[in-house]
């Protein structure tokens, strides 16, 4: 457990010493408050910029605050998602490409402990980040238009963020036997765009695919109630964090040892 603990500690050092635990919660704050803000202002917007003839009356219907937060997670599911990946896709590759991970392990130290660890740090910074994000999109939007219920803030947090956690994993995974973060990087999004892409086209035969779980958590936001389909993908995308997580550990140290 002490051994598990002083890998963990390095990990969040090395968050810290780049600047993961700055740069990573203010970009998420600034996705989220964005939309609120931009929401509100939007006639002055236009009319400021629209180049509207003169006299022109812009009537827009004011939206709920459940349409406002709703909108600000749309943010995560394209830019959001682009952090993450671009944040992780070295995590495990970088250290075993500079022969870092090889250093360690010949302490000894267990693999499951190095990828669990790894995996660990990366949820505190992800679940740190979106919290900020997203607590700033709810006050904004609660200033601006009027407060959502923290209950509900605090429960679509939750169900968004095992999409996020499931996105990070999928990073991991693939950094458990591939070198290269570019191409870590690029698998990974190509995955999980094609995924998106398949579910939200197919909506009705894959209603229990992950990726439709951020389309869940809005139409629970906008509706107040929990959409039937949401269980079914919930479970499967608890179910395939822990089995990517699993495979990550076994692939590392199948490969390490063949190393």
């Amino acid at each position: 457990m002490r051994q598990w603990i002083f890998l963990l500690q390095k990990e969040m050092l090395e968050n810290i010493r780049n600047f993961k635990w700055i740069w990573m919660p203010l970009v998420f704050i600034i996705l989220a408050v964005q939309q609120p803000v931009t929401m509100y202002y939007m006639p002055q917007i236009i009319e400021k910029f629209g180049g509207l003839p003169e006299g022109t009356v812009l009537q827009f219907p004011t939206p709920s605050a459940e349409e406002v937060l709703a909108a600000s997670l749309t943010q995560y599911n394209s830019l959001g998602i682009l952090i993450i990946v671009l944040s992780t896709m070295g995590i495990i590759a970088s250290e075993r490409k500079s022969g870092v991970a090889a250093m360690i392990l010949v302490k000894p130290v267990s693999y499951t402990s190095f990828v669990t660890s790894k995996w660990i740090g990366s949820m505190l910074l992800l679940w740190v980040s979106f919290f900020c994000g997203y607590l700033g999109a709810w006050y904004y939007t609660g200033i601006l238009f009027e407060f959502v219920p923290f209950s509900i803030f605090i429960e679509s947090l939750l169900l968004y963020g095992i999409w996020l956690s499931f996105v990070t994993t999928l990073t991991l995974f693939f950094n458990s036997f591939m070198k290269s973060s570019g191409m870590i990087a690029f698998i990974t999004l190509t995955i999980i765009i094609l995924l998106s892409v398949f579910s939200s086209t197919l909506s009705n035969a894959l209603s229990w695919s992950p990726a439709l779980l951020s389309n869940y958590v809005t139409q629970y936001l906008m509706m107040g109630v929990f959409p039937e389909e949401m269980t079914a993908s919930l479970l499967l995308a608890i179910v395939s964090i822990i089995a990517l997580l699993i495979a990550s550990i076994f692939l590392f140290r199948k490969n390490e040892l063949a190393a």
